[in-house]
């Protein structure tokens, strides 16, 4: 992929979407076709087919998606299907429409069933039952992995898919109705270090085990595997590292400097028991993460502190 290439990142505004292009620019990659949802919507063919036959791009990061925590996946599970099938199906067919290069596709660590041997190896997917608090998203993902694998088979696009584990880091959703578990985490303990709160509730048990990789380096790894994968097989994306969430919890305490009492609500759900990756083929390829989860909580935490003076 030559320095001047036309890239698309689908998604460049979210989480995932402008780390992206932080690496891309950090990396000499400065010629990035960029679109908001409002100048154009993915959900909706023609205006895609529309913009690729306008731009013409050379590479594409499909890291446009519908995302939310347990609460989010929960209320709207028609949206999170119908949405993200949609902003998939569109981007990947305009793909081979127009004759990309090479595409990367971003799933999740969700499409894995509930109770999958831990770690998940990347054929453990359709093995089983998912978790089903956020079962409309994974089916949309596994959708977007087997749409890539299959227009690879019958007409050798290099399409490429990457899973990566829970993700965390500047730009996140930090809306307690919707965010995932670690943003969620620093709101709370933020807001009860401002307002002296007694103690902090949070939801299940705190046992659930989760891994967490700071977005930075998933960018990195999307940019390395852009370069040096190409196969059918997904890829996972992660740490390989997990901690409970009453750990993790406490990271976050001591980061944010609250002195209160953290209690547990046993009434709400946990969600997956134990969700772990097994990135030997990540590791193979080359790559390796180098943010550690504290050291990634205090750069998160810096810049929650900016946006909000």
């Amino acid at each position: 992929m030559h320095k001047q290439a036309k890239i698309y990142v689908a998604g460049h505004k979210g989480l995932v979407g402008s780390a992206i292009v932080r690496c891309l620019q950090k990396n000499g990659y400065g010629n990035l076709v960029l679109r908001t949802s409002k100048e154009l919507d993915l959900r909706r063919q023609a205006e895609v087919e529309q913009f690729f036959d306008m731009e013409h791009p050379e590479y594409v990061f499909l890291a446009a998606a519908k995302v939310g925590g347990i609460l989010a996946n929960s209320t709207s599970p028609a949206e999170f299907i119908y949405d993200n099938l949609m902003i998939e199906t569109n981007i990947i067919h305009a793909a081979y429409q127009y004759m990309v290069k090479k595409l990367l596709f971003l799933g999740s660590s969700c499409i894995y069933p509930r109770m999958a041997v831990q770690p998940i190896k990347e054929e453990y997917l359709l093995s089983d039952y998912l978790e089903t608090t956020n079962e409309a998203y994974a089916i949309a993902k596994i959708t977007g992995i087997e749409l890539c694998k299959f227009y690879r088979r019958q007409y050798a696009c290099d399409f490429i898919s990457a899973m990566p584990t829970n993700l965390y880091g500047i730009n996140d959703n930090f809306d307690l109705q919707t965010s995932h578990v670690l943003p969620a985490l620093i709101r709370k303990f933020h807001e009860a270090k401002v307002n002296h709160a007694p103690h902090v509730t949070l939801w299940g048990t705190g046992t659930p085990l989760r891994e967490f990789m700071y977005v930075d380096d998933l960018a990195d790894a999307l940019l390395h595997l852009m370069l040096h994968y190409s196969d059918e097989l997904h890829v996972n994306v992660g740490t390989g590292e997990d901690l409970s969430i009453s750990q993790v919890a406490q990271i976050v305490k001591d980061v944010v400097g609250y002195k209160g009492e953290i209690q547990y609500d046993t009434s709400k759900p946990d969600g997956t028991p134990r969700k772990l990756l097994d990135v030997s083929l990540l590791n193979r390829t080359g790559y390796h993460y180098t943010t550690s989860l504290r050291k990634g909580i205090e750069l998160v935490y810096e810049w929650y502190l900016q946006q909000n003076k």
